[in-house]
């Protein structure tokens, strides 16, 4: 009598302690989704602070040549340029490459705003290195690293367009020391065609030969693909999709982004809005003429004065957020990392 109150006791024991465990376990779940609502709310409420606005416009800058003597508007003087960068850093931009922008991998400081700095046709004024491999003064690189520091905080990055001149090196192993010391130090390398032609009175087979030579060139010299490409002259081929993937003798290429020559701000790669068959660029210049609404000192002065149209990120990369009424703008396969407040 007395082991068959012991056995139901211990029977008891056992079916009790067996049927206890999946509360325990919806407790510890209960407690973990709620760890995880709070740490978004504190998330979403950093975001707030700062105003952010993933969705906001992003200034994509086109530079062709740095050299003291402009021939022609598209050129820049080093004390110009110098000038451009340093009002960036006053405005609170913080420098991105091309590749970082399409794909999305936007990781600045809360507060800031990314900057997109371009440069087409691969022209020595951008960079030239001198015996010991530093950049030369007055080329573009030396005065971003310059202007970054003595402004910590402003990344020294940027986009360069090439072509075939690769900077006016005509020598392989001097091209593939240029493209070395760019990749090397984080700047990022694009495509712009071997010939800087306009695509758009070219065959199909003429606009995959003319991308996919400079894709295998930048290959064999660099060990890595362009992500975007920047149209010569921005004309687009007969059918857009031709610049962004194909084919040629040389093999195959395929872009995350096109890249245009003007005339306006980006969007941010988060919204509905974005195109990688035709990302808008800004002609960097001083207001004068058609200037004087459509590059680059109008439209920082546009960004400037209407701060909730630019993008100003909230400091973690790996979510979108901005203000909740924003959200119809939000792009469908950036949902998971949507962060509205």
């Amino acid at each position: 009598m007395r082991l068959g109150v012991l056995g139901l006791v211990a029977v008891g024991a056992i079916v009790g302690g067996c049927g206890s465990q999946p509360a325990v376990q919806t407790v510890s779940k209960a407690d973990a989704a709620m760890k995880v609502q709070q740490a978004k709310q504190a998330k979403a409420a950093a975001a707030a602070k700062v105003k952010a606005n993933e969705l906001g416009q992003v200034p994509v800058l086109m530079y062709h040549r740095i050299v003291k003597n402009p021939g022609s508007d598209d050129d820049r003087t080093p004390e110009k340029f110098r000038a451009d960068l340093e009002r960036l850093v006053r405005d609170g931009y913080v420098p991105i490459t091309a590749a970082e922008y399409v794909t999305g991998k936007i990781g600045i400081p809360a507060g800031k705003h990314p900057v997109v700095l371009t440069f087409d046709d691969s022209s020595p004024s951008q960079l030239a290195l001198d015996d010991l491999g530093v950049p030369r003064a007055d080329t573009a690189v030396a005065i971003l690293q310059d202007v970054a520091a003595k402004n910590p905080g402003f990344r020294p990055v940027a986009t360069f367009y090439v072509t075939r001149d690769m900077f006016g090196k005509s020598l392989k192993e001097e091209q593939a020391q240029t493209l070395l010391w760019l990749k090397d130090n984080g700047f990022d390398i694009g495509n712009h065609t071997r010939d800087h032609v306009n695509l758009g009175t070219r065959s199909q087979k003429e606009v995959a030969e003319q991308i996919a030579a400079i894709r295998q060139q930048v290959h064999s010299l660099a060990s890595q693909d362009p992500v975007t490409l920047a149209l010569p002259y921005g004309s687009q081929p007969r059918k857009k999709e031709w610049a962004l993937r194909g084919k040629g003798s040389e093999g195959a290429y395929n872009h995350s982004g096109v890249f245009l020559a003007g005339y306006t701000p980006a969007p941010a790669p988060y919204t509905r809005t974005f195109d990688p068959l035709g990302i808008p660029r800004i002609k960097a210049m001083d207001k004068k003429g058609d200037c004087s609404q459509f590059c680059s000192t109008a439209w920082l002065d546009w960004l400037k004065n209407n701060p909730d149209m630019r993008f100003t990120s909230d400091g973690d990369a790996e979510t979108v957020a901005f203000p909740k009424f924003k959200a119809p703008f939000l792009r469908k396969n950036f949902t998971a990392r949507a962060l509205p407040y």
